[in-house]
């Protein structure tokens, strides 16, 4: 199931089981996945993309071997907050993958995700190569430790 609202999200998931949060780019899906509180988002892997199918294959790998129970998928939105042809192939994405993998699915906007990660790499003083081989997972975990920072307040209410 899909859920526009993080709050319908947060009462779809089970208790005690982790998230993984997705940094859905065009040619690599960054993985991040959290604890089994939800406190602290840690980057995984990232998948380099080839047909959908594949894609999710792997996904679906992560997912079941993590034993993950929700998704949360980055929304590229524009600066101003509108959504251009990149949300709607996230959205499309999302849909497709709902017919192979049944948890919850939400998503949280992504901007300047990637420019934090960059940053976050540049301060650790982070390699050019090595940059750019862990970029999209560290993204990944920025756009799931928002989700789950909005989700801890969610359950305070």
């Amino acid at each position: 199931m899909i859920f526009d609202d993080i709050s319908d999200f947060a009462a779809a998931l089970p208790r005690m089981r982790a998230i993984a949060g997705i940094d859905l780019g065009t040619k690599t899906i960054g993985v991040a996945v959290s604890d089994g509180m939800r406190s602290v988002a840690t980057p995984l892997e990232t998948i380099k993309r080839r047909k959908f199918g594949q894609d999710a294959e792997a996904l679906v790998a992560i997912l079941t071997a993590r034993d993950i129970a929700g998704l949360v998928l980055g929304l590229p939105r524009n600066m101003d907050g509108s959504e251009g042809p990149r949300c709607q192939s996230t959205r499309a994405f999302a849909r497709n993958f709902n017919a192979v993998w049944d948890g919850p699915v939400t998503f949280w906007d992504e901007r300047l995700s990637t420019v934090a990660a960059e940053r976050a790499l540049l301060e650790a003083d982070t390699t050019r190569k090595r940059r750019a081989e862990v970029i999209d997972h560290v993204a990944a975990s920025y756009i799931l430790q928002g989700a789950l920072d909005r989700l801890r307040h969610i359950e305070a209410d």
